[in-house]
């Protein structure tokens, strides 16, 4: 498992904690062993770096190419890492805040105990997410969710979302509704309200096809200068509808459904005529689809959720290409493998909203 470091500025428990390492062990290869066991399950799949002692700056060189090479998540903990470093490095901890790089939190050890708690539940999930953060990074947009369908259909074969569907249980799906999806047009705007608030306006078979549905009435039409999209209900969208989890045919069906009859191409391509309006619970999909648009105004009650690396897991809806665009993948990441709430403050503050509305503006 090689050493094991305390972190001086942070102190955690090593029993049954991460490898934590130096910037200099870092770059001496302290996160290069071999990433799978025999039997092909990760091995130590997240390794720490304490941020706070001095490195050469030749070692910060070769510290950032290692966290860029590791077959592993490299997670800083520290107030004042090397930028460079930092940049590299999948994610920082700390208690004052970085640029988009870094996470702030009052015990950043704590933090990363929960970190490594959900990587070390879903390690093939956590991995894979990180790796296509990485790869889509810089790719343009069609490409990029292609990598995220390519990789979410892979998870769908795998243990961990078996094991979590087995823990569901099996569920009825839900019944038709009329009018999934309300459109109100009015000169050159296109109002479009997702429309099952007895589901949440989960993003199902029905909500999904009726929204890409309305989009297209939008591309065909020069004429709309303006589409604002929101919810009915308590919730703007509580994600994908669980009932219908693992009910796709096979895996490549699923990959084309998700990427060519989905929303998230079709709101990329209207970016920059949409706005759309949040409140209550915005999870999964809920999230991951509204970050396309250029413009989201978020109610004072919308909270923000990442849930799928619980389930094995990544965001599938556009999430990994859409959220690192107006966050960055590290804040992506740490979103993603936590599943932890992010309130609307917060979200302003990190650029995931536009704006927070007054409470009952319906604009």
């Amino acid at each position: 498992m090689g050493r094991r470091y305390t972190l001086r500025r942070y102190p955690i428990s090593i029993e049954g904690g991460p490898v934590i390492v130096s910037i200099e062990d870092l770059a001496a290869g302290a996160a290069g062993a071999p990433p799978l066991d025999r039997d092909g399950s990760p091995r130590e799949p997240l390794v720490a770096v304490d941020l706070s002692a001095a490195a050469s700056p030749a070692a910060v060189e070769r510290a950032a190419r290692a966290a860029g090479d590791a077959d592993r998540i490299i997670v800083g903990v520290g107030d004042a890492g090397p930028p460079a470093l930092v940049r590299a490095l999948d994610l920082t901890l700390a208690t004052t805040g970085a640029g988009r790089a870094s996470v702030t939190a009052a015990d950043p050890g704590e933090r990363l105990a929960a970190v490594r708690a959900a990587v070390t539940a879903n390690p093939r999930a956590a991995l894979v997410l990180r790796e296509v953060l990485r790869a889509t990074e810089h790719l343009p947009v069609p490409a990029a969710l292609d990598v995220e369908s390519y990789a979410y259909s892979t998870l769908l074969g795998g243990a961990e979302f078996a094991r979590w569907l087995a823990s569901r249980g099996p569920r009825p799906l839900p019944p038709d509704a009329a009018e999934p999806v309300l459109l109100d047009r009015t000169g050159d705007r296109l109002h479009i309200t997702l429309n099952r608030p007895d589901r949440r306006n989960a993003y199902g078979r029905q909500v999904r096809d009726a929204l890409v549905d309305a989009l297209g009435v939008a591309l065909l039409d020069d004429g709309i200068a303006r589409i604002v999209l929101d919810g009915a209900g308590p919730a703007f969208c509580s994600g994908g509808d669980l009932a219908e989890f693992g009910t796709a045919p096979d895996l490549a069906t699923a990959h084309h459904v998700r990427t060519r009859a989905g929303a998230g191409r079709p709101l990329h391509r209207l970016a920059g005529r949409t706005e759309v309006r949040v409140h209550g619970a915005c999870v999964g999909a809920g999230v991951e689809l509204p970050a396309f648009a250029g413009r989201v105004v978020a109610r004072p009650d919308a909270v923000f959720r990442l849930p799928e690396v619980a389930m094995g897991l990544i965001p599938g809806a556009g999430g990994t290409v859409s959220l690192p665009r107006r966050i960055g993948r590290h804040r992506t990441l740490y979103l993603a493998l936590t599943g932890e709430p992010l309130g609307a403050r917060t979200a302003l503050a990190w650029g995931l909203a536009d704006e927070i509305s007054a409470a009952g503006d319906a604009g």
